[in-house]
């Protein structure tokens, strides 16, 4: 499918993960990390989503580590809006000014003039959503950026939004077992902006579904495989962006974009 002008497979990896214990600093096993991000490219990612509040910043220096110089066609995209003070804590920051100085810490630590997708994090109730995109569409007519996007979105902001950018994206959580932003995705479909839902198996949730596992055994696939796959068959707009720090669960999601559900088994699931 297509981000705007950006064509990408579309089940897509976010690095989140790679990462160390609660997202925060570097992972245990650096050479790890890259492996896994080397093996995303072998099965066929070309679209990686990072943030720069990961690690923070060791995700970014991570992805361009092990893949720059970048193949052609791969399309990375990262966000801007979230500081971490400490492990626990993700604070809002949409202040022109941060988000200025953010994407010029993300195009030095991917290695690149330009950011392909970037993404506003989150709103920061302090700062008009407007003033925030502002600086992000300033940074797009610099050419430090090729498309915008946006992250933890409502319909009415995601339509604030649309009248200061081009929005082509909006990555909200979603997956079988949170619906909450079911309004933002049919919006999304109207429109045909890409929707990236992250905790895209809900943080192991919608795993544990007694419907899930027993169409998983139906058809002989993983309940991971088979939340992805519902994902994929949900909406022609959906890029599924699963994480992980293990080459086996990598290889195990990525086989989801194989799996084809009956139109039974998607009622099922529902």
């Amino acid at each position: 499918m297509k981000i705007a002008d950006l064509e990408i497979n579309r089940l897509g990896f976010g690095a989140m993960r790679i990462c160390g214990p609660q997202i925060w600093g570097p992972p245990k096993d650096r050479a790890q990390a890259h492996r896994v991000l080397q093996r995303a490219l072998e099965l066929g990612v070309n679209f990686i989503d990072t943030a720069d509040s990961y690690g923070p910043y060791v995700d970014e220096e991570l992805i361009a580590e092990a893949l720059h110089p970048y193949p052609k066609g791969l399309v990375i995209a990262t966000k801007g809006g979230l500081v971490r003070p400490s492990a626990p804590r993700w604070d809002e920051n949409g202040r022109p000014e941060h988000l200025r100085k953010a994407l010029e810490g993300s195009l030095k630590r991917l290695k690149v003039e330009r950011i392909d997708l970037y993404q506003l994090h989150a709103i920061d109730p302090k700062v008009p959503l407007e003033e925030s995109l502002g600086a992000m569409v300033e940074a797009q007519r610099a050419g430090k950026v090729r498309h915008i996007g946006v992250s933890n979105f409502n319909v009415k902001q995601l339509e604030r939004a649309r009248k200061v950018a081009n929005v082509v994206s909006v990555q909200n959580k979603y997956s079988l077992d949170d619906r909450s932003s079911e309004d933002v995705l049919l919006h999304c479909e109207k429109l045909g902006i890409a929707f990236l839902p992250w905790y895209p198996l809900g943080d192991g949730s919608a795993l544990r579904l007694a419907r899930v596992k027993k169409i998983a055994q139906k058809v002989k696939a993983t309940p991971a495989q088979v939340a992805i796959a519902w994902l994929l068959a949900k909406s022609p707009v959906m890029v599924p962006i699963p994480g992980t720090g293990s080459i086996a669960h990598l290889e195990e999601n990525m086989a989801a974009a194989r799996l084809r559900l009956s139109k039974e088994d998607l009622a099922a699931l529902e």
